[in-house]
């Protein structure tokens, strides 16, 4: 695993900036939650929890794959 070192400001606490980062990244499909739970520093069932305060959906599941889904059904 790779090593980040940011500079943020002081009164934007660590664990949000950590949280938000991951949050946005499985959004993106950049990280699985197992993945983005370990960067926040949070269990997969915590970090599940805690990604509607960031507007993210468990499910990463984009609208053309679900209609792909469905049409399949």
């Amino acid at each position: 695993m790779k090593t980040l070192t940011l500079q943020i400001p002081d009164d934007l606490d660590e664990r949000y900036a950590k949280t938000f980062l991951a949050a946005k990244l499985y959004e993106k499909g950049d990280l699985t939650l197992g993945q983005a739970a370990d960067l926040a520093g949070y269990t997969k069932r915590t970090f599940m929890e805690l990604l509607a305060n960031y507007d993210v959906s468990i499910f990463n599941y984009t609208e053309i794959d679900l209609i792909k889904d469905v049409s399949k059904a």
